[in-house]
């Protein structure tokens, strides 16, 4: 099952703002709980920092496990570094390019745009997040959304930066290539998660 409960509560377990709020996350070094961390606080062990890791990653991407295990078994598989390839197919979800094109301001409300049918792919409509695109693929957004005021603030944003593997024009976007993993800039040990699969 996907959580659907309050996210800063997920981002202050895993210490880290999971989906992008900045100055609006408030208590990231405060663990969640009633009464805050009990007694005194140990240091993980390997296993526990490694479950820490897949948790962070699994939940900043809004996958539930099953999801998120099925990547990691197909980046497994794949000759290559597993990393590198886990990440592509990543960054790769139609819900995840939709916020890197900076058309959402989190992966959640760009998951809700595809959802609720607001994007297409090369001129169909896909309401699939986790749908994979490729290489010269053209994101569109559809009329309605562009009318939705935070969308169009977002939209009309000249000073907006997208990561280089994409080009963004009004309301459209192109798939330049897949991505490196050294533009991905958010803090993740991918051995830590590929440690934990591979046990």
């Amino acid at each position: 099952m996907r959580y659907t409960g309050p996210k800063d509560r997920l981002s202050r377990r895993e210490g880290f703002d999971l989906f992008g709020k900045g100055t609006k996350l408030t208590r990231l070094n405060v663990t969640p709980g009633q009464h805050g961390p009990k007694g005194q606080l140990r240091q993980a062990s390997q296993y526990g920092r490694q479950l820490r890791e897949k948790q962070k990653v699994k939940r900043m991407y809004g996958l539930t496990e099953k999801q998120f295990r099925k990547y990691m078994q197909a980046s497994l598989k794949t000759k290559g570094n597993t990393g590198k390839t886990l990440f592509k197919i990543l960054e790769s979800r139609l819900d995840n390019v939709v916020y890197r094109l900076k058309f959402a301001d989190s992966r959640p409300q760009a998951r809700q745009l595809v959802s609720h049918r607001h994007v297409s792919v090369n001129g169909k409509k896909v309401n699939i997040a986790s749908y994979q695109v490729k290489p010269k693929d053209v994101i569109n957004l559809d009329e309605k959304a562009i009318k939705i005021a935070n969308i169009k603030k977002l939209i009309e944003d000249k000073g907006v930066e997208v990561p280089d593997w994409l080009k963004r024009k009004t309301g459209a976007g192109v798939i330049v290539r897949l991505p490196e993993r050294d533009e991905i800039k958010e803090e993740i040990n991918e051995q830590d998660i590929i440690e934990y699969y591979s046990r």
